[in-house]
């Protein structure tokens, strides 16, 4: 059974959408960098173990980052999954985990990687918004695309309206994505190509709901 790590800084939304989803494999830690984050409460709900790193008592991201490395090796971690995380993850840390964590982003990559995305689209005039579920690179936002979630943007949407409906797809795209993962659905190869279901992943798996 694969060994998962979620990595949280806010409510926990999508992990607890995760931690609904009955997996088939096991979600066996949650780290926050902040320890008022909310996704710490529901992981201690669920019986999960659960651990505080903080960024600010580190002198670089590197050292922050070697701790939480540290902490996945010894949870035995498979797969790290990225969940509302707000920290840039550093070089070396991206290294030892590529092809092993994923992240969602609220966006439909490549369009609009980076922050303020539903302000973005609206500003734009974008007809089509949504989100990816994509494997995490050292490159921002630009690894390998597993799954989209595509919605209509209403001509009466805001900012607020969008990110709301953006979420509900998170929550739905997300834990399929893991869960192909998990299952061997998806497989990522050595040399960074994906297969899903034996063939070669070109392009995302597309669920529309508009």
């Amino acid at each position: 059974m694969i060994k998962i790590a979620v990595l949280v800084s806010g409510n926990g939304s999508n992990l607890q959408a995760l931690m609904d989803a009955n997996l088939s494999g096991e979600i066996v830690g949650v780290i926050s960098n902040k320890s008022e984050a909310y996704a710490l409460e529901r992981a201690k709900k669920a019986g999960i173990e659960t651990t505080v790193i903080e960024h600010k008592q580190y002198p670089n991201r590197e050292a922050f980052d070697d701790v939480m490395h540290q902490q996945l090796l010894d949870w035995n971690v498979d797969l790290v999954v990225l969940a509302g995380f707000m920290r840039i993850l550093s070089a070396e840390f991206v290294k030892n985990w590529e092809g092993k964590m994923v992240n969602i982003h609220p966006s439909l990559l490549p369009h609009y990687k980076g922050m303020h995305t539903h302000q973005r689209v609206l500003h734009t005039g974008d007809t089509l918004h949504g989100c990816t579920v994509h494997y995490v690179t050292a490159e921002l936002d630009a690894g390998q695309a597993l799954t989209q979630g595509i919605l209509k943007v209403d001509l009466y949407d805001t900012v607020n309206s969008l990110a709301d409906r953006v979420h509900i797809l998170e929550h739905l795209i997300y834990p399929q994505a893991v869960e192909w993962i998990c299952n061997g659905t998806i497989q990522h190869l050595e040399n960074g190509q994906v297969l899903y279901k034996g063939q070669l992943l070109e392009k995302p798996i597309q669920f529309c709901q508009f």
